[in-house]
């Protein structure tokens, strides 16, 4: 049987988070913004739901070669467990490696990374796309003959392991820091200080990188973020913008070899006869900001719940998709993500945002005549989108001008 024990530990994720946002109110760190946050939780919102519609065809694919092409018969004994649990996260050190070092796989594992804070909210900030390559990086695992739910089970648990390193109120772990990848080891991580820049790949055991020679102590400061910011709340782009990047070098490059190496060299990477390699600048302490647009402050209020609407509707979904029917599911994931988009400009303030919030609102409400769903959460929604078009439409009369913003 199955268990999706990412999905079974959001509550736990959502704890975790109040209690670090509490300590940092308490400490008065300023680890965490309102916009960077809602950014973060909705692109791991987004992951969950694109991921439903792949997870199982994945562990298919992993489940088929077990049952048709492995090598041996490995038992269940406790001495198996010990050495998957090794050989997943050796396995997934050089999956992340080779994120980093590849542009087509960086382009989808830069969602991580663009976070300019560094706190619980960004573990949970991950690519939509991402799953449908990091799986094969682990088959040799079913050719040896490691039993499917062992190896989900144990992948999982690396995952969640991850989770809690997404810290700056942890400093140092005295000598575990030999051992475990822990916040410090993986602060190093998400730096784009040049000297932190693919640094530290490891998943649970920090040992590989020391291994394999890509160790960084945390020394100096750390600025969070990529290289070249996203500046920008929308999920969708958050996903593309480095493909748009990737394909725009491609159509400038006339030779088919260039075209082919922009996808398979490192992100930095150029022909020769657009520069060449690019390495990272070093940061401009003093220049140096944080993307954080204005936005009108009487928006915080309907932002935060149109952002608990997207994340109770993606929560009903995770839990229950199945037993939905196919379009019910399509529709509550165009929904949810829609939601999410309309958080993000209204975050920004963009041109677009009040033709298509009116348009998000009145999609809620034609969904909810034409899909059957519950009573009592046809009910609750109802009354949620009603009270949702009145208060937009009561922020547009007092500001009539954010829609030229």
């Amino acid at each position: 049987m199955k268990v999706d024990y990412i999905a079974l530990s959001v509550p736990v994720f959502f704890i975790l988070i109040g209690i670090e946002l509490a300590y940092n109110f308490y400490k008065k760190l300023n680890y965490y913004r309102l916009n960077d946050s809602i950014a973060n939780l909705s692109q791991g919102i987004g992951q969950q739901l694109t991921g439903i519609f792949m997870k199982t065809a994945l562990f298919f694919g992993y489940k088929y070669i077990f049952e048709h092409w492995r090598l041996f018969e490995m038992p269940k004994t406790i001495w198996v467990w010990i050495i998957l649990f090794i050989g997943v996260d050796f396995f997934y050190y050089w999956f992340h490696r080779m994120s980093h070092e590849i542009n087509a796989l960086w382009a989808a594992h830069i969602v991580h990374h663009q976070s300019e804070e560094y706190n619980l909210t960004v573990a949970l900030r991950q690519s939509w796309f991402q799953g449908w390559f990091s799986w094969v990086f682990y088959l040799p695992l079913a050719f040896v003959g490691f039993d499917p739910i062992m190896f989900l089970t144990l992948s999982s648990f690396n995952t969640l392991y991850q989770f809690w390193i997404h810290t700056r109120a942890i400093k140092s772990m005295g000598f575990l820091e030999y051992i475990l990848n822990t916040p410090s080891h993986h602060r190093v991580h998400h730096g784009s200080n040049p000297k932190y820049i693919d640094k530290n790949h490891a998943g649970t055991l920090i040992i590989w990188d020391r291994l394999f020679g890509t160790f960084q102590k945390e020394e100096e400061e750390v600025y969070y973020g990529i290289t070249k910011p996203l500046a920008s709340w929308n999920p969708v782009w958050a996903n593309l913008h480095y493909w748009d990047d990737l394909v725009k070098t491609a159509r400038q490059s006339p030779k088919i070899t260039d075209k082919i190496k922009v996808f398979l060299k490192p992100p930095g990477w150029f022909p020769e006869h657009l520069g060449g390699f690019q390495h990272a600048p070093e940061i401009d302490v003093d220049g140096y900001r944080k993307y954080d647009p204005v936005y009108q402050s009487k928006l915080t209020g309907y932002v935060l719940v149109q952002f608990i609407v997207a994340l109770a509707a993606g929560s009903a979904i995770l839990f229950s998709y199945h037993k939905m029917e196919t379009l019910a599911l399509i529709s509550g994931t165009i929904f949810t993500l829609l939601t999410l988009i309309a958080c993000g400009a209204l975050l920004e303030g963009k041109a677009w945002l009040v033709k298509f919030e009116y348009f998000r609102l009145m999609l809620g409400i034609l969904l909810l005549l034409l899909l059957k769903f519950p009573v009592g959460y046809q009910v609750i929604f109802a009354a949620i989108q009603l009270i949702s078009v009145i208060w937009f439409l009561n922020l547009q009369k007092a500001n009539p001008n954010t829609d030229e913003n």
